[in-house]
């Protein structure tokens, strides 16, 4: 019975096979398999789109595309043992075809293997030649594979002005903001509570340096609204004025060929500084004095003489409660200058390069970013090296074994098939499903929850990112357009840090929430990736959890605040409280003693202390983190009359130390 069938079979397909000998007469195939019992048709495939030399037979097939997916044609069939086919794939028509794919050898002996992209409603024809045996073959035409889901967003229009590098809040009302310069102005799209945006344009100083490669955010100066820093072959500071209407201009006058750029307190003093990656030397960090001055430093945390430096990000990779640095390096052909570096924070004012020590870190590798999460949630920071060309290797994700060394589980993640390239790899819970996902090269990496990945499509390339309209979900800016991330039922959670002993954005800091599902950490961060600036602001997602045990925030002063209980769906606002500190085994920096009196005080303050602090910079600061008041010591006395009713931290900062204490003015 059964061949009597295949004879039949057979004898249908040659018959078939007698009417598609020209591009006109062309089968139309869908996904199937197919015999060709001889390749004897009068018009042979041209122009030749693989191989070489000219065919003098053919046979021809057509297939329609349903939608837009990937196509596999076959002929590396056990059946086939081996035999040497040769197959093009055509877009066009008849009378004017034009080459889109082809393959001649890639599979098993001489057969072909050919994967071309298809769009829904399109024909493409596909084409045997007799250029190498005209003998009889079945092929298969099959999806690629299944094509990855789509993340779904919805897009819209926002008025921007020149480069389009940042999402933060701008005016400290806990809302991000869209913010894009040019030389001589700053447009904020400033989020409404009500939702929507109004769009305003700042005139500036003309900025000697533009952000060409990457933009950093933060307050500075503590006076409530954020500073920027323009990165490109040298650094501008562009300074929020008190009423945030407007920007001084700072140009610093050392060339540096800027690569990422980060806002973070590297001497751990309470003032912002500025970290920027240097391209062809050692790295360079600007101190922040305190007064509206920078003093430019050159080394010693990244010190290769031909730099190399693409990628930095500020991180507590070790959990020791001190910001650290890693350096995602590039620079080819096996030069030292492309070594990855982690610089770990002493908490004695020095780092140590330990990239070496914590295994898979110091290897060549050509990325220009790294994204650091708590992919398996276990409460230590993994990362993922992005590459940006392969001659260096493939993508690393690399897991926190807790212990300062890490281990390589890429085998098996997915991100050992991934094969997007690009500059720009960051960190984010894109479905609030309490694991946080990957983005890089226009795709989504979901992490499902066992340190494996799977490609979800998106219909953005990278950007800045943030809230902008405070709906707790993840969205990203691309120029003019915003893609708002439709989001689904997870519950979430954000929390803004406001540091009063420490920065006033509380960068540095680590955020971490206890739900019934488990923990989950944040590191409050200046610019990663490689260019735009996100928020500042942790977001949580926390999937179906109805409850958050309690925040911890953990400040770069050492002091450690707890909120229990805290409503979900919505922001908690943090304030560094040193009177509620509940820090236990974290050693932090401990202050001289200074006495304030009388409390309350009325029109005059009096300062005490075992050192002299005449000529000390005082920054007196409200428990919202706002500067409020600032001036030099002369004496022992400042005059605080014009100051309102209310409880006040004051700060001396002088060459030998910081001292701070609280006081009210009545």
């Amino acid at each position: 019975m059964q061949r009597p069938l295949l004879l039949l079979a057979i004898a249908g397909c040659t018959l078939q096979a007698q009417a598609q000998g020209t591009c006109a007469t062309a089968v139309p195939v869908t996904l199937a398999t197919y015999y060709v019992a001889q390749i004897d048709g009068s018009q042979a495939p041209s122009p030749i789109c693989t191989g070489g030399g000219a065919a003098t037979m053919g046979r021809w097939y057509v297939y329609t595309a349903d939608m837009d997916t990937a196509i596999t044609v076959n002929t590396d069939l056990p059946q086939n043992n081996g035999r040497d086919t040769r197959v093009h794939i055509y877009t066009g028509t008849c009378a004017n075809l034009a080459c889109y794919a082809g393959d001649d050898d890639s599979g098993t002996g001489y057969t072909a293997v050919v994967t071309f992209e298809v769009t829904a409603g399109t024909s493409y024809y596909i084409a045997f030649d007799d250029r190498w045996t005209g003998l009889g073959f079945t092929f298969e035409v099959k999806y690629a594979a299944a094509p990855p889901p789509t993340a779904s967003f919805t897009s819209q229009y926002i008025n921007t002005n020149g480069v389009s590098y940042c999402v933060v809040d701008m005016d400290g009302d806990g809302l991000d903001d869209a913010v894009s310069v040019t030389a001589t102005s700053i447009t904020i799209n400033y989020q409404q509570a009500g939702g929507g945006f109004t769009n305003v344009t700042r005139t500036t100083t003309d900025a000697d340096y533009m952000p060409n490669w990457s933009l950093c955010a933060g307050d500075l100066d503590g006076n409530g609204y954020t500073d920027l820093v323009y990165a490109g072959s040298g650094v501008t500071f562009m300074l929020a004025n008190d009423d945030g209407l407007g920007f001084t201009e700072l140009s610093q006058p050392q060339y540096i060929f800027c690569q990422r750029s980060n806002m973070v307190d590297i001497n751990n003093d309470g003032e912002l500084d500025l970290f920027v990656c240097h391209d062809v030397q050692p790295n360079v960090y600007y101190l922040n004095n305190g007064d509206g001055t920078f003093t430019w430093h050159q080394g010693g945390l990244g010190d290769q003489p031909d730099g190399g430096n693409y990628g930095s990000i500020w991180i507590d990779y070790n959990n020791d409660g001190n910001v650290d640095l890693f350096i995602a390096k590039c620079r080819g052909a096996g030069s030292p200058a492309s070594i990855d570096e982690l610089w770990r924070n002493n908490g004695d004012g020095t780092f140590t390069n330990v990239a070496s020590a914590a295994n898979f870190l110091a290897d060549f590798h050509q990325s220009w970013s790294s994204a650091w999460a708590d992919y398996d949630n276990d409460g230590d920071l993994d990362v993922l090296i992005g590459a940006s060309s392969f001659s260096g290797g493939g993508h690393k994700l690399l897991r926190n074994d807790g212990n300062d060394q890490f281990t390589n589980v890429t085998t098996g993640s997915g991100f050992d098939l991934f094969n997007g390239l690009d500059i720009e790899f960051i960190a984010r819970d894109f479905d609030n499903d309490g694991y946080v996902d990957v983005l890089g090269a226009g795709e989504l990496l979901h992490n499902n929850g066992d340190m494996t990945f799977t490609l979800m499509q998106v219909p953005f390339n990278n950007g800045p990112t943030g809230d902008l309209n405070n709906d707790g979900f993840v969205d990203v800016q691309n120029g003019n357009t915003v893609y708002f991330n439709a989001g689904n039922a997870n519950n979430w959670v954000k929390v803004v840090t406001k540091g009063t002993l420490s920065n006033a954005n509380g960068i540095g800091a680590r955020v971490e929430i206890e739900t019934p599902s488990g923990n989950q950490i944040r590191d409050i961060v200046s610019g990663d990736g490689f260019r735009y600036m996100s928020t500042l602001t942790a977001m949580f997602g926390i999937g179906a959890d109805t409850e958050i045990g309690k925040i911890t925030v953990r400040w770069p002063s050492g002091i450690v605040n707890v909120v229990n209980n805290p409503d979900i769906n919505t922001t908690i606002t943090v304030v560094e409280d040193e009177a509620n500190d509940v820090s236990t085994g974290i050693e932090r920096p401990v202050l001289a003693e200074l006495g304030l009196f009388p409390s309350p005080a009325h029109s005059t303050l009096t300062l005490t202390a075992a050192r002299d602090l005449h000529g000390s910079l005082i920054r007196i600061t409200d428990l919202a983190g706002k500067v409020v008041a600032t001036t030099t010591l002369v004496g022992q006395t400042i005059d605080i009359s014009r100051l309102a009713g209310g409880l006040y931290i004051l700060r001396a900062q002088a060459p030998t130390g910081t001292l701070s204490g609280k006081f009210i003015k009545e």
